[in-house]
């Protein structure tokens, strides 16, 4: 398994008390290359552990899987150049059950960036057209007090965060019990949530009915669709969500809250599921 953490030399500088050298920890970031089956499908920059949550995540996300019994095993291989002889651990292979369904080789075209992942017309008519969850019905309602204290439940278990500053972070709450399930870190916040959802397929817990999952940064169109595929009804974030997340969202029945922070919160889609005297009770959308 690869580091997550790295030390480096840097010059510290304070203006006006000089500069001295010291040593500062970074966050990993390297490219893991997912195969299905022996084929490439996709690379991304990732933080290094979780690798398998990670792939049985992302196949959730582009919808090749839908639960854990699609999911049959993972290896890490040796890679490019190594002659398959040394473990570089930033290659795995995953075998799929028998029967499923694995993209044809004009789609085996993913790159993500640990900034922005994978997005594009595939993705999305994979979440209007592929999901096997409705995110709709889900009848979970939390208090907006619960949800305002969420980003500093996170923050409290970021580890690698403490050293780095410098990893997005995806934790899945149960609605019902407030009990935090699984948190995940990465340099790729699209990377954390994968993790949190691969940790789910491995589990055998899809859909992720009556959760509320929490990310550290903005919610982007990519972590509203991972929300659905995997059935979780509510995401909330510390800052804010694009136009696209906020339509995806109106669409899919997924609550969508942003800029979680103090006291304070904004309700971008499905205010209902969020519990305060004189809340809005319909699904938010343009009036």
């Amino acid at each position: 398994m690869g580091r997550i953490t790295t030390r480096r030399s840097v010059v510290k500088i304070m203006v006006g008390d000089g500069a001295h050298r010291r040593a500062d920890t970074l966050a990993v970031e390297e490219p893991l290359e997912i195969r299905v089956e022996g084929e490439p499908l996709a690379v991304t920059m990732r933080t290094p552990g979780h690798d398998v949550e990670l792939a049985a995540g992302f196949l959730v996300s582009e919808g090749i899987i839908t639960d854990g019994e699609g999911f049959r095993s993972a290896i890490h291989c040796g890679g490019p150049g190594t002659g398959g002889q040394e473990n570089t651990y930033n290659v795995l292979d995953v075998a799929l059950a028998p029967g499923t369904q694995v993209p044809d080789a004009a789609a085996r075209r993913f790159y993500t960036t640990s900034s922005c992942g994978v997005c594009g017309k595939a993705s999305i008519d994979a979440v209007e057209t592929v999901s096997r969850y409705d995110v709709a019905p889900d009848d979970l309602v939390v208090d907006a007090e619960w949800v305002a204290a969420l980003p500093d439940r996170l923050r409290a278990e970021q580890a690698a965060f403490d050293k780095t500053g410098g990893l997005h972070a995806a934790g899945l709450f149960d609605g019902r019990t407030g009990e935090l399930l699984v948190l995940r870190e990465d340099v790729g916040r699209h990377n954390a949530v994968d993790k949190v959802v691969g940790w789910a397929v491995l589990q055998d817990r899809l859909p992720l009915r009556q959760t509320v999952l929490q990310v550290s940064g903005r919610a982007s169109f990519e972590l509203v669709q991972k929300a659905v595929m995997a059935g979780i009804p509510m995401l909330t974030a510390v800052s804010a969500p694009s136009s696209l997340a906020a339509e995806l969202a109106d669409r899919a029945g997924l609550t969508l809250v942003g800029f979680v922070r103090g006291r304070t919160m904004n309700v971008y889609a499905h205010a209902h599921r969020i519990s305060i005297e004189g809340a809005i009770r319909s699904g938010a959308g343009p009036e």
